[in-house]
């Protein structure tokens, strides 16, 4: 009998209780599913579903729109692992040598004063697929285009040796630099599908063959990241770079070649 007051809607504070659940329920369900997607996409988000269907993950229809129109391109046919550059003395050496033909743009050291990129300390793998790109036309260049074709394998292997063996001058940075980078490098916009830079370009992770951007001119990192968005530059494998990009604002563009230029 005492269960059955209990569990009653006669009894007030049964009532209250499951009353309090249910709106505090539909109350998180409105601040994720409707309140968030519009603070994340101001500009995206067009009505009520589309902010539902946002927070759930799925595509919107003006995200896609937003992609410039154009023929499909084969982004790169670079397959690149762990580690498939043996940087020993000889190709190093090797390295040292061919290198001198890239001191005007990237320095004799590696360091640029050109808006070029630093290639001192770079990650082998990164250096040796741009190289490749370079020369398969999947990255456009008319300065290192011309310059990568009469590179064998083993040329590319090697210059991605040698800068990969050269010092930066920029030291990872320390877990308090990390912490005081902006937030959409520490955790990105999840929102918009834009995942943290730290997750691959240094900081809390480096992926393979994906580039460090410490120290980099800030003009070259805007450059780039506008040429994501435009989709000039395309040789990002599953687009994984124009999908980032396109979904940043100017000012996150500004602020992270800023913020990467200072590093």
């Amino acid at each position: 009998m005492d269960n059955e007051q209990l569990f009653s809607l006669k009894n007030p504070w049964f009532t209250w209780s499951v009353g309090g659940v249910v709106v505090l329920a539909l109350a998180s369900a409105l601040v994720g599913f409707v309140w968030v997607p519009y603070t994340q996409l101001p500009n995206t988000i067009e009505g009520f579903w589309d902010a539902i269907s946002t927070a759930a993950g799925a595509p919107l229809k003006t995200l896609a729109s937003a992609e410039p129109a154009g023929p499909q391109v084969i982004s790169s046919d670079v397959i690149v692992v762990p580690r498939m550059i043996e940087a020993d003395n000889v190709s190093v050496g090797r390295g040292a040598t061919l290198s001198l033909r890239c001191t005007m743009c990237h320095g004799v050291r590696g360091m640029s004063e050109a808006n070029t990129p630093n290639l001192a300390g770079e990650n082998a793998e990164s250096v040796y697929k741009q190289l490749r790109d370079f020369q398969s036309g999947h990255r456009k260049s008319t300065i290192m285009a011309p310059l990568a074709q009469n590179l064998s394998d083993q040329d590319m292997r090697d210059l991605a040796a040698y800068y990969a063996y050269l010092p930066r001058m920029t030291p990872p940075p320390t877990l308090v630099e990390q912490l005081k980078a902006p937030k959409i490098i520490q955790i990105g916009s999840p929102m918009r599908n834009i995942a943290p830079c730290a997750s691959c370009h240094g900081g809390s992770a480096r992926k393979t063959a994906t580039p460090t951007l410490d120290g980099e001119p800030e003009i070259y990192i805007r450059n780039q990241l506008q040429a994501f968005v435009d989709g000039s530059r395309h040789n990002d494998i599953d687009q994984q770079m124009r999908n980032v990009a396109r979904q940043m604002t100017p000012e996150e563009i500004d602020l992270v070649s800023n913020y990467y230029s200072r590093r």
